[in-house]
Parts: C-alpha cells; structure tokens; sequence
C-alpha cells in the first residue's frame, strides 16, 4: 500500500509539474518514466497513411500474454509463453531510452524503435528499420 501512495504521489507531482509549464519546451517528448511491465497486445504496421493493428499472434492462446518488463536497472526482461503448458522463457538484455527513442539490446543484436506512445497504460513502438508496431499493455 506504501509503493501504491509513493507512485501516485509521483505521478500526481509530474503531473503537476507538466501541468504548470507554461510553454511546450519537450519538444514532443512524454515525460513518464518507461520502467514497468507491459503485456504484448497489438502488432501492425502503417498502410496507407493508416495505423493497421492486430492482436499480437505471438500470444499463445490460452497463456498469459507474452511481455517487455523494462526496470529501474536498464535491463529488459522479454517473457515468451509457449506451448500446451504455457512454459515461460525469459531474455534478458537492456534497454537505454534517449529522447523518442526506445533502444533495446539482447545478445549481439539491438533494435531502436520510436516511441510512439508512452501512457500510464500503454507503451506503443514502431521499429526504425522494419516499420512494425507494437503495442504493449500495462
């Protein structure tokens, strides 16, 4: 109950702090902190101008949703549900985030995507050299 009041009360005071800024100095950029656990929810892509989305068919049916858990310690924890018994994989890797930019690194390879939202409820990415979104849930 301690964690829940200290977490309101910050995201009450970044509120408060956005709210009292009296010009857009951020140049587009979200203020909320990306640490969290997010749920795979959607994937797509932009097709004619437009924002095509579906349920992330990485999801095995009948399993927990698979998820991006981004900590304090800039490690990325990537959680991969498979199969009848809905065994659990997990990687490990890291992530820096600079401005718009989510940049997450597992093994020898790293993938930048553009954050394209960042709510208290959704982290949606679009991939800088594929062009796929995807959408996470908190």
């Amino acid at each position: 109950m301690k964690t829940k009041r200290i977490l309101f009360g910050l995201l009450l005071s970044i509120g408060l702090f956005a709210a009292s800024c009296s010009s857009d100095d951020n140049d587009g950029e979200t203020i909320i902190p990306i640490q969290g656990k997010y749920n795979l929810s959607q994937t797509g892509t932009i097709i004619d101008g437009k924002e095509v989305l579906i349920n992330a068919p990485q999801n095995t049916t009948g399993c927990p949703s698979d998820y991006l858990d981004l900590r304090l310690s800039n490690a990325a924890v990537m959680g991969d549900y498979s199969g009848s018994s809905c065994s659990l994989t997990e990687t490990t890797g890291t992530y820096v985030r600079s401005h718009n930019d989510l940049t997450i690194s597992v093994g020898g390879s790293s993938t930048t995507s553009d954050i394209m939202n960042l709510t208290n409820k959704e982290l949606k990415i679009k991939d800088k050299t594929t062009g796929i979104i995807t959408v996470y849930t908190r």
